[in-house]
């Protein structure tokens, strides 16, 4: 159901291959690959800042493995792996600005009539899309169309391109491969991307698979069972561990667990609340990507912003280890 849900946050915005979200969805943090002859392509971030005319923050960079939480002086480059954060109507004209913007799906094909396959079409039915589902056994089917009558669907073999292309897969806004083979859902995911510029989102659950997917940006978006529960333990431990008055609330996992963005609430922290961010001694590889005031203003922080109590602060850091706010200030 995880799984299904982060599927479902990708087709509500096509442009990013991954969307988590914070404070209930009032901030958004959003993955993307930048392609050849992008317009950021050797462009400052202070560049970007000036000019995207949306509060935005890159947080953070993955290139040819190494990962970096960038300064305003960082230039990013072809085949750069982003993070940007942004209240929603800001990412928005942030992918206006660059030109990449594609709107909500509103037509998905699913192939794998499967229980990952029900959570998603059920949610994207509950978004107003129009779902259709590819699979090859006769029970899955007739238990599927019983569960979601809105849906339509399709007995046959999902691997048949002349069932897909009969079944309008040239004309869809998202294709999402959901079979119970990797390598299946990789190649129809390639076949669908290659057919039709759509949006293109593939389970995989073998890593060395994933890997290789993702590094050569074979396909928009892959999402894997195993990551996204894994994900969803290391939150609920952590939040158990943590100090009673600054717990975390959000845990999302980037660059293949490389870096963590955390979403912590506030309390009356002397060391933290009230004090200019450029004051706050923070440890090295560690970054406050956005506060959300206790009356939903989102603040993309600069240095003269502060910390209230009552806040909910996004960290985002090297340091897998953070239990509370004030693990990010310098000891000593």
């Amino acid at each position: 159901k995880a799984a299904a849900h982060e599927i479902a946050r990708v087709l509500r915005f096509p442009a990013a291959m991954k969307l988590e979200s914070f404070s209930k969805g009032r901030l958004e943090l959003v993955e993307y690959r930048l392609p050849e002859r992008s317009a950021l392509d050797g462009v400052r971030l202070l560049d970007i800042y000036r000019n995207a005319r949306a509060r935005v923050l890159i947080c953070a960079v993955s290139r040819k493995g190494q990962t970096t939480i960038p300064s305003g002086d960082f230039e990013l480059k072809t085949g750069d792996k982003t993070y940007v954060t942004a209240a929603p109507e800001h990412l928005s004209a942030f992918f206006q600005y660059l030109g990449v913007f594609r709107k909500k799906a509103s037509t998905v094909m699913i192939v794998g009539a499967s229980k990952m396959c029900y959570y998603l079409a059920d949610e994207l039915l509950h978004m107003g899309m129009s779902v259709k589902i590819v699979d090859q056994n006769e029970a899955r089917c007739a238990q599927m169309s019983e569960q979601l009558p809105r849906a339509l669907v399709i007995m046959g073999d999902g691997t048949d391109s002349e069932l897909l292309a009969e079944e309008g897969i040239a004309d869809m806004d998202a294709f999402v491969a959901l079979t119970g083979l990797d390598e299946t859902n990789i190649i129809l995911a390639m076949y669908a991307s290659q057919l039709n510029h759509c949006k293109v989102v593939a389970k995989i659950n073998r890593r060395s698979l994933m890997d290789l997917v993702s590094s050569e940006g074979i396909i928009d978006s892959v999402v894997s069972a195993r990551d996204v529960t894994t994900e969803l333990i290391v939150q609920y431990v952590r939040a158990m561990e943590g100090a009673a008055g600054s717990q975390i609330k959000t845990l999302h996992r980037l660059v293949d667990g490389a870096v963590e963005a955390l979403e912590f609430h506030v309390d009356r922290d002397p060391d933290l609340v009230n004090v200019p961010l450029r004051e706050l001694k923070l440890r090295s590889g560690v970054l406050i990507a956005g506060i959300v005031r206790r009356d939903g203003e989102i603040v993309i922080p600069g240095g003269n912003d502060t910390i209230r109590a009552g806040d909910d602060v996004i960290v985002v850091t090297q340091d897998t280890a953070l239990q509370e706010l004030r693990d990010i200030l310098r000891q000593g």
